[in-house]
C-alpha cells in the first residue's frame, strides 16, 4: 500500500487526506526509519508495509466505528511504542485529545520529536508502567477512549485500560486474527474491572489475507480500587 493507494482507501471511508495530513504521515515515516536506526521501534521498514500494516491498520477503528471519535473526545494509548494507534488517528482527527502511556523513555524521546515534527497539538506524553497510570489520579478514569494494540492479551490488556477509561467510555482493543478464544478466555476480567464487550468486528486489511480483530468494551461501572495490582502482576497472573 504506498501512499497514493492508502490516501484512496480512506477516500472510500470519506476521508479525503489533505496535502498537510499526507505530508505528516510521509513525515511520520521518514521519522520513523531514521529514529529506527538508533532505536528498535519497528521491524516493518517498506514504506508500503508501514503504510498498511502500522498506518492503515492503526487507522481500523475510525473507519468501522467512527461514532466513536466524534466531538471533542479524549483518548489514552497504552504502550503506543512508536505510536500506534493513536497518532495516526490523531492525524485524521485533529480535535483528538491524546495522552500516551509508555514505559520506555527512548520511545518517548521518539514520540516527542514526532509530535514537534507533525506540529500536532494536545498530545501528552507520559512516562508510565501502565499499571502505575491506572493508580495515576491524573489519568484514573478520566479518558472517553483508551487504546491498546499489540501490548497484551486480552486479560491482561483490560487490566491495564479499563481503569484509564471513563464510566460509559470505551477501550478499544486493536487484535491480529481469530481472538474469540481471547476474547472468551478474558470475560472474567473485563466485567471484574467493570468492563462489558460492545461489538467485535473481523476485518482483513485491503488487498492481503492478514486479518485483524477490533474488540469495543463499553466501561459499565467503576473499577475497583485495587486494581490494576501492582507492577508485572497482570502479566503473571492474569485475572
Amino acid at each position: 500500500m504506498n501512499p497514493e493507494i492508502f490516501a484512496k482507501e480512506l477516500a472510500k471511508y470519506g476521508f479525503e487526506l489533505s496535502d498537510n495530513q499526507k505530508g505528516q504521515f510521509a513525515t511520520y515515516y521518514n521519522k520513523l526509519i531514521e529514529f529506527n536506526k538508533k532505536v528498535n521501534l519497528t521491524r516493518i521498514t517498506d514504506e508500503d508495509e508501514v503504510y498498511l500494516k502500522h498506518f492503515f491498520d492503526s487507522i481500523t477503528p475510525l473507519l468501522e466505528f467512527s461514532d466513536l471519535f466524534k466531538g471533542e473526545k479524549t483518548l489514552c494509548d497504552v504502550g503506543a511504542g512508536a505510536g500506534f494507534p493513536s497518532l495516526p488517528i490523531k492525524i485524521l482527527c485533529p480535535n483528538l485529545r491524546i495522552t500516551i502511556v509508555d514505559s520506555l523513555g527512548k520511545r518517548l524521546k521518539f514520540l516527542d520529536e514526532l509530535v514537534n515534527d507533525l506540529d500536532l497539538d494536545e498530545v501528552t506524553l507520559v512516562h508510565s508502567r501502565a499499571e502505575d497510570a491506572g493508580h495515576n489520579k491524573n489519568l484514573r478514569e478520566k479518558f472517553d477512549l483508551v487504546t491498546g494494540r499489540a501490548v497484551a492479551r486480552m486479560s491482561v490488556l483490560s487490566e491495564y485500560c479499563l481503569p484509564l477509561t471513563k464510566v460509559n467510555g470505551d477501550l478499544v482493543a486493536l487484535k491480529g486474527p481469530k481472538a474469540q478464544d481471547e476474547l472468551a478466555e478474558s470475560k472474567h476480567a473485563i466485567e471484574v474491572l467493570g468492563g462489558e464487550v460492545e461489538d467485535v468486528k473481523e476485518l482483513t486489511l485491503p488487498d492481503t489475507d492478514d486479518e485483524r480483530t477490533l474488540i469495543i468494551v463499553k466501561k459499565v461501572k467503576t473499577t475497583p480500587k485495587k486494581y490494576p495490582r501492582q507492577a508485572g502482576t497482570p502479566n503473571k497472573k492474569p485475572l
